[in-house]
């Protein structure tokens, strides 16, 4: 939608309005909701200037659909609503209105993508509310008498993109600034140096690059500043040194280089920091002591070159989130680590950790994450771990093996043990256990059937063992599965049909956002749907009932003993990028209908006995890579260059010395 109010003259005193706006029935009448949001704005344009009648017939007794300026769709749409959100565009300027900018007007127009204001007589503060149109992407507010100054700006999570530019140095008055979660590139302009009454600055989360503006350190009053997970280069400014005020400071995910320096890490700070992140920054030596200086509840030294053992000052601090996973730490763990009243999150994966865990590792009473995955911790496993109440994500893989767990466990990662002995049967005792993780071990005879109880279950990884007999029939029970990894193992018999009630994986994904949690135990698994029954011996067919499976993002059923055609019904998989049928005994064409699957990006059907056309169009025409039809003598198509031989000119005819006719057959 459309509206336009400029004036090109000096004169013109009037605003022409028009609204589409769809009705909800056969008599043309508009909900009273509906009707409101449209007297507000109204309210809000007479509050500017009582003399322009354009919208006197705007009148709360009669129905919108009856107003001037107001036309409504057809009554046909009974799904449509009335809504003054549907504003796209809205021009105001050259008409010369005085008083102030009516805060609570425009901000209702919440699908506003230009407003041009300029031109005008408006007067006092810009109002807070323009800067929470979510959707706006021009604004001008050129040639007003405005005064005050801008004191917040938060254009963060939008799609947002291009350089910020320099003029943003022009609003001196900025106390916070938030345009993370966008799609910024290019340098972050030096002009930023000249807001120095800014407090919060949020750029993270976007592509910025070069390196961090020289004279940042202008910025004096600023508290928290959020460079993370962006392109940034170079080091750390030496100006830096100058805010006395920071308290929250994160450079994670960025390209810097070089050494920390001096005056940041072996001086006694002036900051006084309650989160610091210096994720992936090729820190190197022993974690600095002046970080026990700090009043800290959240530290991540994640993905460095630290060395040295777990200092016993850093046992002793009350912190929430500790977070030191890849690095090169080594030596035992400080009983004091596990006595600590307030951990929260304590990840110490992919380190050098070595010795016996702490019998005190039960003491812990409120941790939620703890990940000790891939160390080289010796003897057994405390018994008092199962007592940490709120413990719901747990990851020992390269570790020995509990045999009690805590009851409220969500995550469970055993990954790496190379255990060969039966699998502790308490584990259907974990009623909220979503994610099983025991890839890599020697799990030897049959698909362990207790697991069909832990009902909750949405990964279960067993890849990499040695399972044998078929898949049961009864994994149907497990309905929330959406990963489901059975590779390298040496399961036979059937795919069962029974996996059409894997219902999971018939709806929709659901993509939600990443938090740090996410991040931290390396995938978000409702992101991610997967079927990997590949590597065994399973025969007979493809089960028709597969193509059900809408929300699967790969499919891979390689290097089995798999025949007959490959079913049609896998065209339905809307979703699915990844599809590996290679290795198997398969035949007959291609389907015609895989042109339907629209986000396909790799595919292998090699080394089977397949036939035919290779479909075209769609993704199939970028699925031109002649190994993907490897080993198909019977193939043809464009991508493979092979011409199939409906495609080859008729041979001419040999005309004989006699004149009989050839025979037809």
């Amino acid at each position: 939608m459309v509206i336009v109010m400029a004036n090109p003259s000096l004169l013109l005193k009037s605003i022409f309005i028009f609204f589409l706006l769809p009705c909800l029935s056969w008599s043309w009448s508009c909900p009273e909701y509906q009707k409101q949001a449209l007297l507000q704005f109204n309210s809000s344009v007479l509050a500017i200037n009582s003399s322009l009648h354009t919208l006197d017939s705007w009148d709360s007794s009669s129905s919108c659909c009856l107003w001037d300026n107001v036309t409504c769709s057809s009554p046909s749409n009974s799904n449509s609503s009335v809504v003054i959100g549907s504003l796209r565009v809205l021009d105001i300027s050259h008409n010369y209105i005085y008083d102030q900018i009516p805060a609570l007007g425009f901000g209702n127009l919440s699908n506003l993508v230009h407003l041009d204001l300029s031109w005008n007589w408006f007067n006092g503060s810009i109002p807070p509310q323009l800067f929470q149109l979510r959707h706006l992407q021009y604004l001008d507010l050129g040639s007003n008498k405005l005064q005050g100054g801008l004191r917040m700006l938060n254009l963060s999570s939008n799609r947002l993109s291009g350089e910020l530019p320099e003029e943003i140095g022009n609003l001196t008055k900025l106390q916070q600034l938030s345009l993370g979660s966008n799609k910024f590139s290019n340098a972050i302009p030096s002009s930023i140096a000249y807001l120095r009454e800014l407090e919060q600055l949020d750029l993270s989360d976007n592509a910025l690059s070069m390196e961090i503006p020289t004279h940042i350190g202008n910025l004096s009053n600023l508290s928290s500043l959020q460079l993370r997970k962006n392109k940034l280069i170079g080091g750390i400014p030496a100006s830096m040194q100058k805010l006395n005020k920071l308290d929250s400071l994160d450079f994670e995910g960025n390209l810097l280089t070089g050494e920390i320096p001096f005056w940041f890490m072996k001086m006694v700070p002036k900051y006084k920091l309650f989160e610091l992140s210096l994720r992936s920054y090729d820190l190197q030596g022993e974690i600095p002591e002046w970080i026990s200086t700090q009043t800290l509840f959240f530290l991540d030294l994640s993905n460095n070159l630290l060395h040295g053992p777990f200092p016993q000052w850093l046992a002793e601090i009350n912190l929430v989130y500790l977070i030191l996973s890849h690095n090169k730490l080594l030596g035992s763990l400080p009983l004091a680590l596990f006595r600590s009243p307030g951990f929260y999150v304590l990840a110490l994966s992919r380190n050098n950790f070595s010795g016996e865990l702490p019998k005190t590792i039960g003491d812990a009473e409120y941790p939620s994450i703890l990940m000790l995955d891939r160390n080289k911790f010796s003897g057994p496993i405390p018994q008092s771990i199962s007592q940490i109440s709120n413990l719901e994500i747990l990851d020992l893989s390269c570790k020995t093996v509990p045999t009690t767990f805590p009851t409220n466990l969500e995550i469970l990662s055993l990954g790496g043990n190379k255990f060969s002995r039966a699998l502790p049967s308490n584990l259907t005792k974990l009623r909220n256990l979503e994610r099983l993780e025991l890839q890599d071990n020697d799990i030897s005879g049959e698909f362990p059937n207790f697991l069909l109880q832990i009902s909750d279950l949405r990964v279960l990884n067993l890849r990499n063992n040695s399972l044998q007999g078929s898949i049961p029939k009864t994994i149907s029970n497990l309905k929330n599965l959406q990963i489901l990894d059975l590779s390298s193992n040496n399961l036979t018999g059937e795919i069962p049909t029974e996996f059409a009630n894997l219902t999971r994986m018939s709806g929709a994904p659901y993509l939600p956002s990443l938090t740090f949690v996410d991040i931290l135990i390396s995938s978000r698994f409702e992101m991610y749907f997967l079927l990997d029954l590949s590597n065994k011996q399973l025969s007979s067919e493809i089960p028709t009932s597969l193509g059900a499976f809408k929300a699967l993002k790969m499919l891979n059923l390689s290097y089995n003993k798999l025949s007959s055609k490959i079913p049609a019904s896998l065209s339905d998989l809307q979703n699915v990028e990844g599809l590996d049928l290679s290795h198997n005994k398969l035949s007959g064409p291609i389907p015609t209908t895989f042109t339907k699957l629209q986000q396909l990006t790799t595919l292998d059907v090699s080394n089977n006995q397949l036939t035919g056309r290779i479909p075209t169009g769609g993704q199939m025409n970028a699925m031109a890579d002649a190994n993907i039809y490897a080993n198909n003598s019977g193939l043809c198509g464009l991508q493979i260059r092979v011409p199939c031989h409906e495609d080859l000119p008729l041979a001419p005819k040999q005309h004989g010395h006699d004149n009989k006719k050839e025979p037809w057959i």
